[in-house]
């Protein structure tokens, strides 16, 4: 796993760029590396913007995200 410490089930609140890659939405993070997210509703308004995310990690690199917002 790329982050050191990170456990499945741990809270993320993360922030980076939003963007779309092969129908999935990533958050490429300012701290390096990135998160593939899994998300309620789609942030189209967001994509190539900076943002926060807000969620659960649920698997190596992938987020629940509760929601997007401008960072």
């Amino acid at each position: 796993m790329s982050h050191a410490m990170s456990m499945i089930g741990s809270p993320i609140d993360e922030t980076g760029m939003l963007v779309r890659k092969d129908g999935a939405f990533i958050l490429q993070r300012d701290r390096g590396g990135s998160y593939v997210l899994e998300l309620p509703r789609v942030p189209v308004d967001h994509v190539q913007k900076r943002v926060r995310v807000q969620g659960v990690l649920c698997g190596e690199d992938r987020v629940a995200a509760d929601g997007v917002c401008a960072a």
